[in-house]
Order: structure tokens, then C-alpha cells, then sequence
């Protein structure tokens, strides 16, 4: 769900100043993302933290969560943008640079009260079809992780079904159910 809608160029875009929640630029228009609430939040960090720990010690691949993607021609900020190691834009020294004009390897958003699911769906698609790799949908309300890739259909993944990320992230292990356990504090 949008907080605004206006039109522009996607220059006229990148030249404003970053707003919290941040803008996004999807085919010509210009929309506010919803501010994150506890689950969201959650599930954001423990799958970029997962990503991290898995990926980093081995200089596979590292997570940047609420990264600004330009790419494709629209400018969007996916909830965790996870790139393969030798992908993540660095500058000649080998630090990493602010602006990012590459698709991730894979691109998760998470599903928050108000947004509607076709949307949500769409946004996953347009990654895959811009070269994201695996796109993934993470849905508090009715636990599913919806797993888009280009080349296959759109899987819906519950319970102990396997988030397979092996083309990005072999060895990653991770179910469905792992991942909502995270919402659970006792």
C-alpha cells in the first residue's frame, strides 16, 4: 500500500533526498513504502542475520537490508537484498559504494498488514524477469514464503518445506517454519 502516488523520470527521482520510509520508484510512479511493524521487523532481521552468518565467513555472499536497487528502470528497496560476493558494488578499493545499480542475487520482501498480496506478487515477478535470481515473498499472516525464480512457477512454501536458495546460497538450510519461528518469544 501506497502513503503517496505522484509521476516522474526516474532521474527526477534519483536527484531526491532520501525519506524515511523510503521512496520507491516503480514504472514511472513514485510510492512510499509502509513502515515496518514488529513482525516484519523481525523476519527482516533474522533472515538478513541467517544470510550473513552463512554467507560472510566464507565470502560467498552478504545481506543488505532496506538497500536502495536501481535496476531495471525502476529504483526499489527490497526488505533484504542478499548479493553473491564477487557481485556486491565496491568501489576500486574495495569499499563498497552507496548507490547500487545492479539487481541483487535475491530480493525478499515481506508481506506487512495493508499490502496487498497481488502486488506484493508482481513486485517478485518484475525482480525475476530483471535478473534478480530468486525472489522470495515471506508472509507473516499465513506463513507462507512464496519462492519466484525466472526459469520455474512460483512455489508456496509452509511448515517444514525447504527454502532452497542452492543457486545463490548452496548448503543454506532453512524451512519455512524455522524462519516464523522467529516471531515466537517465550
Amino acid at each position: 500500500m501506497a502513503i503517496s502516488q505522484r509521476r516522474m523520470t526516474l532521474d527526477e527521482f534519483l536527484k531526491l533526498p532520501e525519506e524515511k520510509p523510503a521512496l520507491e520508484f516503480e514504472h514511472g510512479v513514485v510510492t512510499q513504502k509502509v513502515s515496518p511493524k514488529a513482525r516484519h521487523s523481525r523476519l527482516q532481521g533474522r533472515l538478513a542475520r541467517l544470510f550473513d552468518d552463512f554467507g560472510e565467513p566464507i565470502r560467498l555472499a552478504a545481506a543488505f537490508p532496506e538497500l536502495r536497487t536501481t535496476f531495471g528502470g525502476n529504483s526499489v528497496v527490497p526488505d533484504v537484498a542478499l548479493f553473491r560476493w564477487e557481485r556486491i558494488p565496491r568501489d576500486q578499493h574495495g569499499e563498497l559504494l552507496d548507490d547500487v545499480f545492479i539487481p541483487p542475487d535475491i530480493a525478499v520482501e515481506i508481506r506487512s498488514p495493508g499490502q496487498s498480496l497481488r502486488s506484493q506478487i508482481d513486485r517478485c515477478r518484475w525482480y525475476v524477469g530483471n535478473g534478480v535470481e530468486i525472489a522470495l515473498l515471506v508472509d507473516p499472516d499465513d506463513r507462507s514464503v512464496r519462492l519466484f525464480r525466472a526459469d520455474a512457477d512460483m512455489q508456496v512454501l509452509r511448515g517444514e518445506d525447504r527454502i532452497d536458495l542452492d543457486s545463490v546460497l548452496p548448503g543454506f538450510q532453512l524451512t519455512a517454519q524455522q524462519l516464523f519461528d522467529a516471531l515466537k518469544m517465550r
